[in-house]
């Protein structure tokens, strides 16, 4: 590990210097921030997920910087995704919880939050988790360069770098971006074919096979690899067509808390129900847990990361004699913010939370930003289930809450509160690792990677507030239109801790087979995540860890098989930027109202979109293969 992070060169060396925070990137990052919050709030809502902001954001930045204003410079490139991407993390920590305060509204409970509350709290969720990130930077980026394959900061550094060196290395990134793209719209836009397709089982009761056909999901499966993608399988197939249909065989006419009706009436809707009512609780207790045997497992290094941040700041703070690409922002100035925050959390009358509820934020700030951080490092940003960690943290914060006096309404305003922050921490701490890893292989400069990362983070903390209010008054949370799966998960987790109804034996499930998991010395993380999410996400990774065998199966020299795989990763990335980029202008449509403008009168079946995306990733091997002749 010593040897990778000592014979890495970065492309732009340390004692070379280039335009990198100047006024150019801020303003389009500052933009791309609010564009891509707005962007990511709506699709999240509508789907559960977020689309990674990164590539997007590093693809436009090329655009207008190089196309337009005729300017080289890669780590202003680099700069502009920094900024830009922290806009779509703080819509992902944002709408996973603070719908719930609108819901409780809507039922006359409480009163509308503010605009000033909802910045507030995704302003020092965002600046918590950049201040959390920032020590870890050494251990997890550079000790672990060529361990944590880091998929979408090391395809958003392939797509930099293959803007700044042009030829066929660009001329592959943008043909898999333009591919996706068409794809991308054709199939969501257009509706010309279903992006999803899936089976039950009918003598198999509880059971579903799926895939999402994408190809951001493709692309993120080859980047990661078949070992990390079939980690992610096998605990959706435990979910799926283990624990369903033995929930489907064994419940049959009970109701199994959370769900209001019988197992019977569930399947009515598919097994899919089942998975929303039971098997996420299940997955959220293995992620909480294999949260906490990532951290443990991490405690060494950590340590060894702030002993070396204070040997650091002894030695060297403000000191010249530290290579350009190895300064962090001063671990004093860290502390004294993160103090700050939670001063102000405790203090200020917007918060309803107390003192132990501010040092909650602290404690599972630190915790979540640490797993959050090594887990994009494993599966990627846009795998990262930050609901997941949030629910964990419900769990917790609501249980002393109560404890300590802090009941009813306030109580549950307090920890969706304190939910919110920790999601916002858990998804800003996983887009900076992203963006430092893509920093790392370019040559940024850290410190001023850092300060970006806040400056998105205050630009699209200043903008969600009236973007949340806008889809509220649009369509009304928890609709059709924009259902807020997560957030209604939230309010009902809370409601019920503090009403002592809670499906704590769903939860200890998923505790004790993440547990067995660990004991058969598997990743837990991935595993978990597998089991959370669902099935047919898992499976349109895994097909594209399957292309990743294929390719490097073949047989050849170790610098052609190294060729092909290079080329994958190329293409893969801007197939990742392609999706990206189709999904937020899809989602634009939607919110002006003309997405049903564009949808064709006729619809292939689901056959005709599993033929499809086969043939996607084919081009995809075949694309990887060209590698071979271009030697």
């Amino acid at each position: 590990m010593d040897n990778n992070k000592k014979e890495f060169k970065p492309y732009i060396p340390a004692d070379k210097v280039v335009p990198e925070f100047t006024v150019t990137a801020l303003l389009i990052g500052i933009l791309l921030a609010i564009v891509f919050g707005a962007a990511n709030a709506y699709l999240g809502l509508l789907v559960g997920m977020t689309v990674s902001a990164s590539i997007p954001a590093a693809v436009i930045s090329m655009g207008i910087i190089r196309v337009i204003l005729r300017k080289d410079s890669i780590l202003e490139n680099n700069m502009v995704q920094t900024i830009g991407s922290a806009g779509e993390s703080v819509a992902a920590g944002a709408i996973f919880t603070l719908p719930a305060l609108f819901l409780w509204a809507e039922e006359g409970k409480i009163a509308f939050p503010s605009i000033l509350s909802i910045a507030l709290i995704a302003l020092f969720g965002g600046i918590l988790g950049v201040c959390f990130m920032v020590p870890l930077r050494q251990a997890l980026i550079v000790e672990e360069h060529g361990t944590l394959p880091f998929p979408e900061g090391t395809a958003c550094a392939e797509v930099l770098l293959a803007g700044e060196e042009g030829g066929s290395k660009a001329g592959t990134v943008f043909a898999g971006l333009g591919i996706a793209a068409v794809y991308k719209f054709l199939a969501d836009g257009m509706q010309l074919f279903p992006s999803e397709i899936g089976h039950a089982f009918k003598n198999y009761s509880g059971a579903q096979i799926g895939m999402q056909v994408l190809p951001a999901l493709g692309g993120v499966g080859y980047i990661c690899g078949p070992k990390i993608s079939s980690y992610m399988f096998a605990g959706g197939t435990l979910s799926w067509f283990v624990l369903m249909p033995m929930i489907a065989l064994f419940g049959g006419d009970a109701t199994i808390f959370p769900a209001s009706v019988t197992v019977n009436e569930l399947l009515v809707d598919g097994p899919s129900a089942l998975w929303a009512n039971y098997i996420k609780y299940i997955g959220a207790g293995a992620v909480a847990t294999g949260g906490i045997i990532s951290l443990i497992k991490s405690l060494p290094l950590i340590v060894r990361t702030f002993k070396q941040a204070v040997g650091s700041m002894k030695k060297n703070a403000g000191s010249s004699n530290q290579l350009r690409t190895e300064q962090d922002l001063p671990f004093p100035l860290l502390i004294g913010v993160i103090i700050v925050i939670a001063v102000l959390i405790w203090i200020l009358p917007i918060f309803p939370v107390n003192l132990i509820g501010a040092l909650i934020i602290v404690v599972f700030g630190f915790f979540f930003a640490t797993v959050s951080s090594r887990m994009v490092g494993l599966i990627g940003s846009s795998n990262n289930p930050v609901s997941g960690m949030t629910i964990a943290t419900l769990l917790f914060a609501t249980v002393i809450l109560k404890v300590t006096g802090t009941t009813g309404l306030t109580g549950m305003v307090g920890a969706i509160s304190i939910g919110g922050i920790i999601c916002i921490v858990a998804a800003i701490a996983g887009d900076a690792s992203q963006d430092l890893k893509t920093g790392f292989i370019v040559g940024a400069t850290p410190s001023k990677q850092q300060v970006g990362e806040i400056i998105g983070v205050v630009a699209s903390s200043a903008a969600i507030g009236f973007v949340l209010y806008l889809l509220n008054e649009a369509w009304g949370y928890g609709t059709e239109k924009i259902p807020a799966a997560q957030a209604t998960m939230m309010k009902m987790l809370v409601e019920g801790i503090m009403n002592e109804e809670l499906p704590w034996a769903m939860i200890l499930i998923g505790v004790f087979i993440a547990i067995v998991v660990e004991i058969l010395k598997m990743p837990v993380m991935p595993f978990a995540v597998g089991m959370y999410l669902p099935f047919s996400l898992s499976a349109g990774i895994m097909a594209g860890g399957v292309v990743r065998i294929f390719v490097e199966k073949k047989k050849g020299t170790e610098a052609e098989k190294k060729a092909r795989t290079d080329r994958g990763l190329l293409f893969t990335s801007g197939m990742i930027a392609g999706e990206g980029i189709i999904g937020i202008l899809l989602a634009v449509f939607a919110v002006v109202k003309i997405d049903s403008k564009i949808i064709l009168p006729f619809h292939l079946p689901q056959v005709g979109s599993l033929v499809l995306y086969i043939a996607l990733l084919v081009l995809l091997y075949v694309v990887c293969m060209k590698a071979d002749k271009e030697k």
